[in-house]
């Protein structure tokens, strides 16, 4: 099979093409913080759909960019982790975050919050 050339007329959308969408950058964000299981991810998400965690995962995985960690246990256990190349994410989705949070005041007025998550305090530091 051949493999076709791909154009992108900015780089932006290669990331975007990895990342994009409305779940992948705050799963990704999530695991910033450790390895996570489904049950957290839908405790953290508790928007997100299992079908959509469940898709949006495997692409992740098929990018490179999360690791899928299954031990051999009853019951059974799965884990999921940044790769080495996941971790270069980082920054982007901190910034992301801060830029999320000076968006948010600037735009409410202090009329709207962010549910806050005792694993997240730090973001706003790092």
């Amino acid at each position: 099979m051949k493999k076709t050339e791909k154009i992108y007329n900015t780089a932006v959308e290669a990331t975007l093409e990895v990342i994009g969408g409305k779940w992948k950058p705050v799963i990704l964000f999530h695991l910033t913080f450790g390895k996570k299981r489904n049950s957290e991810f839908r405790s953290l998400i508790p928007a997100i759909t299992q079908k959509m965690l469940t898709q949006h995962l495997r692409e992740l995985e098929e990018e490179g960019v999360i690791l899928r960690i299954s031990y051999n246990q009853v019951p059974p256990k799965v884990e999921y982790e940044l790769t080495d190349y996941g971790w270069s994410l980082k920054e982007i989705l901190h910034l992301m975050c801060r830029w999320g949070d000076s968006h948010i005041e600037r735009k409410y007025e202090g009329k709207a919050a962010v549910l806050v998550n005792p694993m997240l305090t730090d973001v706003n530091n790092s």
